[in-house]
C-alpha cells in the first residue's frame, strides 16, 4: 500500500486536514489510557496549530496522499533553538501499519541532511519510542538537550497526559 502513497507538500489551506489526521491518530493514545481532552482553542492546540501553519508556509509540512488524493498521514518539521526538529508525524488509524510512518520519517531524515533531528515522544508506547529508535534514533537525557528542546519537553509536560513519559530523542547527522 506505501508504495501507492504519494508525499506532497501541504499548504496552509491543508491544516484543517493535518489536524483531522491527527486527531484521529492520537483515538490510537485514548486506547491506551491517554486521555488528551484539549480543544481547539487550548493554548496548547493554538500553538500547535501556529507551529503548523508556519511550518506548511515554509515548506516544511507534507501529507501523504492516497490515489484519488485522501490524505492519511502528515508530517511537520521545525526548528528547536536552531536545531532541526522533528515537530509532528501522525497517521490515519485505517493506514497505520503500512509503511506511511516510515515513508513520512524518511522526509523528515532527509529534510535534516547532514544535521542532527530532534524530536519528543512517549517513552512507553511501543509505536513511538522503539519505532523512531529503528530509525538511528536513541534517547537523550533531559540533562543532555540543548535548551530549545528542554523547553518543548517542558511545554509538553505542562499540557499533556503522562508528563513524566514524555522523552527527547536525537538520529545524529550522518
Amino acid at each position: 500500500m506505501s508504495a501507492a502513497i504519494t508525499i506532497r507538500p501541504a499548504s496552509p489551506g491543508d491544516l484543517d486536514e493535518a489536524v483531522a489526521i491527527d486527531d484521529d491518530a492520537c483515538a490510537l493514545y485514548e486506547a491506551a489510557g491517554l486521555h488528551v481532552d484539549l480543544g481547539p482553542g487550548h493554548p496548547f492546540s493554538r500553538a500547535e496549530r501556529a507551529r503548523w501553519l508556519r511550518a506548511a508556509s515554509e515548506g516544511r509540512a507534507f501529507l501523504a496522499v492516497q490515489p484519488g488524493g485522501h490524505a492519511v498521514g502528515m508530517l511537520t518539521l521545525g526548528f528547536a533553538g536552531g536545531l532541526r526538529y522533528l515537530d509532528q508525524l501522525s497517521v490515519r488509524m485505517t493506514a497505520m501499519r503500512q509503511g506511511i510512518g516510515r515513508r513520512l520519517l524518511g522526509r523528515a531524515i532527509e529534510w535534516a541532511a547532514g544535521e542532527a533531528l530532534w524530536l519528543t515522544t512517549y517513552t512507553h508506547l511501543p509505536w513511538n519510542r522503539e519505532f523512531y529508535e529503528r530509525a538511528g534514533f536513541a534517547v537523550v537525557p533531559e540533562s543532555g538537550c540543548p535548551e530549545g528542546i528542554v523547553e518543548i519537553l517542558e511545554e509538553q509536560r505542562r499540557w499533556l497526559p503522562a508528563p513524566g513519559e514524555r522523552i527527547a530523542m536525537r538520529r545524529p547527522k550522518e
